[in-house]
Formats: structure tokens, sequence, C-alpha cells
């Protein structure tokens, strides 16, 4: 995947992350950069504990991995920042 791809799936799964787990977006930047960072976190997820595969490219696969991805990120960035 080059790097447009990557920004335009992180910027959509961050955004529906952001949607699913604070019902408000973090700012364009914050959800590429956490919809990005989600995208190889639920990549690893899945190819790791399920043995599915993980981001393969722009479609709607790798928008749903990257969106769950995006949303155990938002959660745990989310219960960080609360702690401070």
């Amino acid at each position: 995947m080059g790097v447009i791809s990557w920004i335009i799936l992180g910027l959509i799964a961050g955004w529906i992350g952001s949607k699913i787990v604070n019902k408000t977006g973090s700012g364009m930047v914050m959800d590429i950069a956490l919809g990005v960072v989600g995208a190889i976190v639920g990549g690893l997820i899945f190819s790791g504990v399920f043995g599915m595969e993980g981001v393969s490219g722009l479609n709607i696969w790798s928008l749903i991995v990257a969106v769950v991805g995006s949303v155990v990120v938002l959660w745990i960035y989310h219960m960080v920042v609360a702690r401070t």
C-alpha cells in the first residue's frame, strides 16, 4: 500500500473509530494518526490472534480490520488520557 492509501484508510478508520469510542471526532490529524496506528494494530491482532489476513490494501476487509484496531487504540488512548 502506498502512503496515500494508508492516509485515506487511516482517516476513514480513525473517524469511524472515534465515532464508536467517544461519539465525536478527535480532529483530522489525530483521527488519521490513530487510524493508521489502528490499522497496524488491527493487522497484528487479526493475523496474530485469529490467523486471518490483516490490512491488504484499500478495500472493505482492510477497513474493517483498521476500524477494529483503531477502536482498540482509541480505547487505550482514552484510558491513559483520562488518568492524567
